[in-house]
C-alpha cells in the first residue's frame, strides 16, 4: 500500500470512493421511491455499485488491519471513535454484505422468493441507519480527502493510481451491470403485474 501513499493515501482513496458511493447511492435511493417503474434502473445501479463498494470495504479493511497489526503510521492517526469502531462499522459491513448478497440472490432466484425480499428490505433498513451514522461521522473530512488527489494528480503518481483505482471500479461496475442487467426482466414483468 506504500505505492498508494500510506495512511494518508488510504484515507484519500477511502474518501474519494465514499463520495462516489454517496452519489451512486443517491440515485439508488430515488429508484427505491419508485421501485415499480424503476426496477431495471435499481438493479443496474445496484450491480454497478458492487466493485466500488468492494473497493471501499477493501480500503477501510486495510486501515483496520494496519492499525491492529500496529503499523506506526496508522497508530499515529489513531483509531476511529470507539462507537464507530465497535458498533457502526460492523453494522455497515454486515448489512452491506446482506443488502448486496440478497439483491443478487433475488436476481438469480427470480420473483416469488418472498423471504429473500424480506431479508433484502430488512438488511437495507439496518444498512441505512448504520451508513447514515458512518457518513455523518466522516462528513467533515470527506471534502478534503476526496478532492486532495484531484489537486495533486498531475504531480503525484500515487494520486493518479488512487484515482485510476476508483475509475477502474466504475468501469468494472458498468461492465458487471451491463452483463447482468437482463436478470431484472422477470422482476420488471412481476412489478407491472403486482
Amino acid at each position: 500500500m506504500l505505492r498508494l501513499g500510506g495512511s494518508e493515501g488510504n484515507a484519500r482513496l477511502t474518501g474519494t470512493t465514499g463520495v462516489l458511493l454517496i452519489a451512486l447511492l443517491a440515485v439508488e435511493g430515488v429508484t427505491i421511491l419508485f421501485i415499480g417503474p424503476l426496477i431495471s434502473t435499481h438493479v443496474f445501479v445496484g450491480l454497478l455499485l458492487v466493485p466500488p463498494v468492494a473497493l471501499k470495504l477493501g480500503s477501510s479493511g486495510w486501515r483496520f488491519a494496519c492499525y491492529y497489526v500496529r503499523r506506526p503510521e496508522y497508530l499515529a492517526k489513531g483509531p476511529p471513535h470507539v462507537v464507530l469502531r465497535v458498533l457502526v462499522a460492523p453494522g455497515v459491513v454486515v448489512s452491506t454484505l446482506f443488502v448486496f448478497g440478497t439483491g443478487i440472490a433475488m436476481l438469480v432466484v427470480r420473483p416469488g422468493g418472498g423471504s429473500l425480499v424480506l431479508l433484502h428490505k430488512a438488511s437495507f433498513v439496518v444498512w441505512l441507519g448504520a451508513t447514515a451514522i458512518h457518513v455523518l461521522a466522516h462528513l467533515l473530512d470527506l471534502r478534503r480527502l476526496a478532492t486532495a488527489d484531484w489537486r495533486t494528480a498531475t504531480r503525484l503518481p500515487a494520486a493518479r493510481l488512487r484515482l485510476a483505482l476508483v475509475g477502474l471500479a466504475v468501469v468494472v461496475g458498468v461492465g458487471f451491470a451491463v452483463s447482468l442487467a437482463h436478470l431484472a426482466d422477470p422482476w420488471l414483468t412481476w412489478a407491472t403485474r403486482h
